[in-house]
């Protein structure tokens, strides 16, 4: 086992690949059109900052801080030290419904959005795979048209192989005919 690494394999130049049909960049021509739905809320502040508070719902960060919260407000009003919300806990549940009437429509419209999403990128996947399909189709295409000529090729090479071989015979059978007229002892 060596300590020396081995030389990492040398990478394609950059201009054999930006053809290739599962290259990056020729997958992007089918999502560019839906580039307008990549941020849920819109690009303006406000929209960033809803989009940000509505994912940090689901986090355990915001789960555990949440229970610690509520564990600490209840514990504070039962046991004396603040006197502000007493047992049933009216402010309480007013804060959780305060919290659940902004929650859920923000978790509602980037469930939309994240739909209309992943909707337009399954159209752009379907279009990318169909346009591969296209692809190798016409690549097959080629590939039989090629196949066909190279097989009549070999055909046209066999019947010319064919007639200088019949030629040769022909050419050999006249030099013995004329040798035996030309040379003394012939006929």
């Amino acid at each position: 086992m060596s300590l020396i690494p081995s030389p990492a394999p040398a990478a394609p130049h950059a201009h054999d690949n930006h053809h290739h049909p599962h290259h990056p960049r020729h997958h992007v021509r089918f999502h560019l059109p839906h580039f307008h739905l990549q941020n849920a809320f819109g690009n303006d502040w406000f929209a960033l900052k809803a989009e940000a508070f509505a994912r940090f719902f689901g986090t355990p960060v915001f789960l555990i801080a949440q229970t610690v919260v509520v564990f600490a407000w209840m514990v504070l009003n039962i046991v004396g030290v603040f006197h502000f919300d007493a047992y049933p806990f009216i402010l309480l549940n007013l804060a959780f419904s305060l919290q659940a009437a902004y929650a859920a429509p923000l978790i509602l419209l980037a469930q939309t959005r994240q739909a209309d999403r992943d909707k337009a990128h399954a159209e752009a996947d379907a279009q990318h795979r169909e346009a591969l399909a296209k692809a190798s189709e016409e690549r097959q295409m080629v590939s039989a048209t090629q196949t066909a000529q190279l097989v009549e090729l070999v055909s046209q090479n066999n019947e010319m192989t064919e007639l200088i071989r019949n030629l040769s015979q022909r050419i050999e059978a006249l030099t013995i005919e004329m040798h035996g007229r030309v040379l003394p002892g012939g006929k």
